[in-house]
């Protein structure tokens, strides 16, 4: 098996270009910590006390999937767009249509973060631009307003006195969702824009931009984790009682029962979008040095640097917020985490306060970038695998996949329209493409073995020990029954639309492979594995990746049936 110097399977005459080793990979992928931002508030105001407990489990869960993707990375040096790219090779046996929605999947998930990171810095800057009224210019607009007859409340008085955050060019209701150009599309569209911007000039200057950025955000993601348990705003009273909350966003205490259980099961589903997140960092073996050794160190350290910061954010939060504090508005919509973090350590300092902001608006931007990277190698290497439409493979003079870049930024300007809403359409897009994710879990985690049986002659640079495998194996599973007991706590429709979403591959995967392609697979995809598209090699594992998808769908159906909220 070589590693050739370059990538050279797109259809355009650049390639994406070996210019980093792991740290490179490294920092790129450092912004997934970040993702704790995004829903942080959300998982506490779902479930509760437990809400710690629940980014511990799933982080440990995250860490050990992450050695199946080790492997599976490592037998295919000359590919770029991560797992799911990966995994996909060993579906393909099984199914056609089977092994692209491992890499659809994955895209559904990732590619969100644009529109999502930058409607919360989008949030971010709106409230530095134009603050909160004080009580007192509240009550002072209410008096005016009572002089000339007129009666308003004080969510009403708030709104006026806010023009620039209630300015709308236009809404438009979709039934499911609202769709609204407002100063958060517009802001978040030149973050989004300042991303690709920086994406452009290939992976090393990205890296570079990166590593700056992201040393930054790390050891301010480090302090808020630290300092909370030496200066007195950590109380461990705000960790009981250990019990899910009765009712979502609503502090009261409920009970282990079906209706708290699903709960912590939502929280689950919805955590796992963030902790298994650090898997972007073997998005990029085609760009490695030396892929036998960068893949490995790559996601390894990036997975130690998530389990730390992971478990700390989610614990000192909690232990200085308490429960009714995590319940705050701002807190749920993700725009008031900086203020939290900036009184946890420095006890609402105001310049500290605000330094959080500008901190907190750069993790973001560090996330954002994060995604753009990693996505739109998954649609570089979809492309140049045969999965998705051929224009996907484009690259630019300095290596970037310029054309999967303009199609995340297109995609994430609509997907930013709902989010700019209000939090309701911001958790229903995070929870429908978490859907994509779970199933994209579901497929690698199992293409682990599947690898182990069909391919198991081919030399692999690590090799996960084979408890890990069985576990990742297992975890598939359980995070299915995260997703069919979970979806619906964030939105009853997350589950019926997560499908539909997924479902969308088929017209593209038969576009590409039957109209573009002819019924036939580039020549390359499978090269590293020995085989050609016309010989796909013996079905070793039999009816075994059969049972495995039969027995996920039984698993989600009979989740959904059981874990209802009462």
């Amino acid at each position: 098996m070589s590693v050739s110097s370059a990538v050279s399977t797109s259809t355009s005459e650049n390639v994406l270009k070996r210019a980093i080793d792991w740290r490179g990979a490294f920092w790129v992928a450092s912004g997934v910590p970040a993702l704790v931002v995004f829903s942080i508030g959300g998982i506490a105001g779902t479930v509760g006390v437990p809400a710690f407990a629940v980014w511990i489990v799933s982080m440990c869960m995250g860490f050990i999937q992450s050695f199946t993707y080790a492997e599976i990375a490592g037998l295919f040096p000359n590919k770029s767009g991560g797992a799911s790219v990966y995994g996909a090779s060993a579906w393909l046996r099984y199914g056609k249509f089977i092994a692209p929605l491992s890499v659809w999947g994955n895209w559904i998930a990732w590619t969100p973060v644009l529109s999502l990171g930058s409607a919360i810095a989008a949030g971010y800057i709106l409230n530095l631009m134009e603050p909160a009224p004080t009580a007192e210019a509240i009550a002072a607009y209410i008096a005016q307003q009572a002089t000339s007859g007129a009666v308003v409340d004080e969510a009403a008085a708030a709104a006026a006195l806010m023009p620039i955050h209630g300015w709308t060019l236009f809404t438009l209701d979709l039934g499911i969702v609202s769709l609204s150009i407002n100063w958060t599309f517009f802001i978040g569209a030149i973050l989004m824009l300042l991303a690709f911007a920086i994406q452009h000039r290939g992976i090393l200057g990205t890296a570079s931009v990166q590593t700056v950025v992201g040393l930054v955000i790390v050891i301010t993601l480090l302090i808020v984790g630290v300092v909370p348990f030496f200066n007195g705003n950590f109380h461990a009273e705000n960790f009981s009682p250990f019990v899910p909350l009765a009712v979502p966003y609503v502090p009261d205490p409920g009970a282990w029962n079906i209706n708290g259980w699903t709960l912590v099961l939502g929280g689950m589903f919805i955590a796992a979008w963030s902790t298994y997140g650090f898997e972007t960092a073997i998005c990029y073996t085609s760009e490695f040095k030396d892929p036998k050794t960068d893949t490995f160190k790559a996601i390894f350290f990036s997975g130690l640097l998530c389990l730390v910061l992971f478990i700390l954010v989610p614990i000192t939060f909690q232990g200085y917020l308490g429960l009714e504090g995590m319940l705050g508005a701002e807190i749920v919509a993700g725009t008031g985490v900086a203020h939290a973090m900036g009184a946890m350590v420095a006890g609402g300092s105001a310049i500290i306060n605000v330094l959080f902001v500008f901190l907190m608006i750069a993790a973001l931007i560090l996330i954002i970038i994060t995604a753009m990277a990693g996505s739109s190698r998954t649609l570089y290497q979809g492309s140049v695998d045969g999965w998705l439409p051929r224009y996907l493979s484009h690259v630019n003079h300095n290596g970037a996949p310029t054309a999967a870049m303009w199609t995340d930024l297109v995609f994430n300007l609509f997907l930013l329209s709902i989010a700019s809403v209000d939090p309701t359409a911001y958790y229903f897009i995070l929870a429908v493409s978490n859907c994509g994710y779970i199933i994209f879990n579901f497929l690698n985690l199992n293409s682990g073995w599947i690898h182990r049986i069909d391919s198991g002659h081919i030399p692999r640079p690590y090799k996960a020990p084979t408890l890990i495998l069985g576990l990742g194996g297992i975890f598939a599973f359980v995070n299915a029954m995260f997703m069919g007991a979970g979806a619906e706590v964030w939105n009853p429709n997350a589950l019926l639309f997560g499908f539909i979403a997924m479902a969308l591959i088929v017209p593209v995967f038969a576009f590409r492979h039957y109209v573009q392609d002819k019924g036939q697979f580039p020549p390359q995809m499978l090269a590293d594995l020995g085989l050609k598209s016309g010989d796909l090699g013996e079905k070793k594992a039999g009816i075994l990746p059969y049972l495995a998808l039969a027995g996920g769908v039984a698993v989600v159906v009979i989740s959904a049936i059981v874990f209802k909220l009462g």
